[in-house]
Order: structure tokens, then sequence, then C-alpha cells
């Protein structure tokens, strides 16, 4: 198993405000978070309570250009998304969660991926090495550090008008 994990608090936002942007994002709004960088973010399909929802991400991680469908198997309001990717209908042993916990004055948030299969298809993990690489790594963290506060930024100056 594979884990890329990011912890980070930023202030003067809730965990709230983060849920509702991201469950209820246009390409519009996504690129305006962090533009040249952020290309993509809206809802293919949507269910009730957003479980189930099928999202079309695409963004840049570093060099790297990431592109992905993610279907929503958790959503606890204003606490948890995970996002589990999907390729040709079919779903990978890889998820992205979100974890959301307001503490004084701002948000506490867990980005984790998690890539890997169990039990004997733990053979072939290796294999998500070649994508999840150190450097892969190194550049998600990086990215999650600095587009929460952005985030904020974003809904602050919005909320002005």
């Amino acid at each position: 198993m594979i884990v890329i994990e990011s912890a980070i608090f930023v202030e003067g936002i809730t965990a709230q405000e983060i849920f509702d942007f991201l469950l209820g994002a246009t390409d519009e709004s996504y690129r305006r978070w962090w533009p040249g960088i952020h290309l993509h973010l809206h809802a293919l399909e949507r269910c009730e309570n957003h479980i189930g929802d099928v999202f079309y991400m695409d963004e840049y991680i570093g060099r790297r250009r990431v592109r992905m469908i993610g279907v929503v198997v958790q959503a606890e309001r204003g606490k948890k998304i995970v996002w589990q990717l999907k390729r040709w209908r079919v779903l990978l042993p890889v998820r992205l969660s979100l974890e959301l916990r307001d503490h004084n004055g701002g948000v506490a948030l867990r980005h984790t991926i998690r890539a890997g299969f169990g039990g004997p298809g733990r053979m072939l993990d290796p294999l998500f090495r070649l994508y999840f690489s150190p450097k892969f790594s190194r550049a998600m963290d990086e990215h999650a550090r600095t587009e929460f506060p952005m985030l904020r930024d974003l809904l602050t100056r919005e909320s002005r008008r």
C-alpha cells in the first residue's frame, strides 16, 4: 500500500466551506482557485447525499498533468470526502480522501492518497510506485500545502462581492 499524506492547518476557513466548494465545484470556480494549475473539476453525475457523485478532475501536480475520474464513496458533511478513482469504467484501488476538522478559527485537514491492493493483489503494488514516486509525493505535498490557503483567499474575496 502506498500512502501519500499531508496534514495542514488553514486559518480563516471552515470545514463546511471546503466541503461545499469541492462537491459543488464547476470548471470556472476550480480555475479561479488556482489559475493555470487547476484546469477542470466538475460533476459528471450527481447522486443523493453526494455518495456516488462522479467527478472529472484535471490539474497539474508539480510538472505532471493529472487527469482522473473520481467517484465519491464517502461524504460526511463538513468532515470528510473520499473519492475512489476510476479508469475505463473500472474502480481502481486508489482513493483520495480529505478529512476536515474545524479548530481554533480554521480547519485542520488531512489530504491522503492511498493506492494498492489487499490480499494477493499486493504483488502488483510495485506498479503503483512507478506513478506514485517519491518525486510525485513531494510535489503532491507541496501542492496541497499551497492550494488550501489559496481556497480560503478565493472564498474570502468572493464573499465580499
